[in-house]
């Protein structure tokens, strides 16, 4: 054989190693198809819902008494309608989607609607001194879009506008973004245990994965409350409420992610990146309300968990607690879908295990293998669980 040929054949083994067909190449590839899948996920969730937000039927009031705050009210409704029209090629089916312009017959009553969240913002007419009320506390960039809808008509009538934020929010958080903060933590310290308790619980009781989610959600939303209250002053009251909410929210994620675990196995990082971040962060109202959105993630705002954690710590501290009973249901909601699916998983390991069995059951008996090859399989097959559940416990933490 000639040493060339023999030269020849590391190349060939090399070759064979870097092929498709190389297991550990296709583990490799397997897993980045999960990274991948995020990238794309998140650039369509993010980009979608924050690239270019527009006024959608926001709502806003004039305040004024008579013929004259109705015309007036009409002619920013035809303005809005106008720019709409010209910002979309003349689409006459979107030309009244931008603002929903209502009257109001005194101030008082401007005020108490924007406590309420009824409108996201007010003009009170008045030919030297026109006057905005908005409640930034609600969301700071609806009230900066209010501001420049009326800034324009202030100058037109040649008067300074007068500001007036009826509902700031604490000094602490001065733009209201905190609370969108906090919202993210808690999540990630949810859904990234899900991997922890759904991979290496695997084996533990039902039962006594309910109790770890229990405990952990309850550890989640204390670290949340931490935030919240003395560490960075997001609130100055109701933190007890604070607290409530995020464990509602954290237990939520935590059931829901360990039952998918059962069905889903290593695709659960994936399943609940879409529904906790690529869904959540985005229509949570933490950047845009729905208002400013499209109608895909404006109608998630609706009954996604994140906006109800979210609207609902701001109608607890801001708002004397207005809308806030119904964001409470809609953690419930989420917490009943939780449960349910672990009861689901549960019953479906119960009634795996007997079929195991079974089958272990109905194998031809063989003659006992010696101790030594015996102990080595155990060992290989423990050693291969547990390598399976670090990647993914270290896959979903990295993400």
């Amino acid at each position: 054989m000639s040493a060339g040929h023999k030269a020849g054949r590391p190349g060939a083994s090399a070759l064979v190693r870097t092929t498709p067909s190389n297991p550990a190449l296709r583990h490799v590839l397997t897993h980045l198809i999960t990274p991948l899948l995020m990238c794309l996920g998140m650039g369509l969730a993010y980009l979608g819902a924050f690239v270019s937000p527009e006024p959608h039927h926001l709502p806003v009031a004039v305040v004024g008494a008579g013929p004259e705050a109705k015309v007036f009210a009409q002619t920013i409704q035809d303005k809005a309608n106008g720019a709409a029209t010209a910002n979309t090629a003349g689409a006459a089916g979107k030309a009244g989607d931008k603002l929903d312009v209502r009257t109001l017959p005194d101030r008082a009553t401007a005020v108490d609607q924007l406590k309420s969240r009824d409108i996201t913002g007010a003009y009170v007419l008045d030919a030297k001194a026109p006057e905005l009320i908005v409640a930034s506390a609600g969301s700071d960039m609806s009230a900066t879009a209010v501001e420049k809808i009326f800034t324009p008509v202030a100058t037109a009538q040649g008067a300074p506008l007068k500001i007036t934020d009826v509902v700031p929010p604490v000094s602490g958080d001065p733009t209201g973004s905190g609370l969108f903060f906090l919202l993210i933590a808690v999540s990630i310290g949810s859904y990234a245990s899900v991997a922890v308790l759904g991979a290496a619980g695997a084996g533990l009781t039902l039962r006594t994965r309910a109790g770890l989610v229990a405990g952990v959600s309850f550890v989640v939303s204390l670290i949340g409350a931490a935030f919240a209250g003395p560490l960075f002053h997001l609130v100055d009251h109701g933190l007890w409420g604070v607290w409530a909410m995020a464990w509602l929210y954290s237990a939520g994620i935590l059931f829901l992610g360990v039952g998918l675990h059962t069905f889903l196995k290593r695709w659960t990082t994936l399943a609940v990146m879409v529904l906790f971040v690529m869904l959540n962060f985005t229509s949570s109202g933490g950047l845009f309300r729905p208002e400013l959105q499209n109608g895909f993630f404006g109608g998630l705002h609706a009954f996604w968990n994140g906006a109800g954690l979210l609207e609902g710590i701001r109608d607890l501290v801001y708002f004397g607690g207005h809308g806030l009973a119904r964001d409470v249901w809609v953690l419930i909601a989420w917490l009943v879908l939780g449960l349910a699916m672990m009861t689901i998983s549960g019953a479906v390991e119960r009634r795996r295990t007997p079929a195991v069995e079974v089958t272990r059951s109905e194998t031809p008996m063989t003659p006992p293998a010696p101790a030594e090859s015996t102990v080595a399989q155990a060992t290989a097959t423990t050693e291969a669980a547990e390598a399976e559940e670090e990647e993914e416990i270290e896959e979903a933490v990295g993400v």
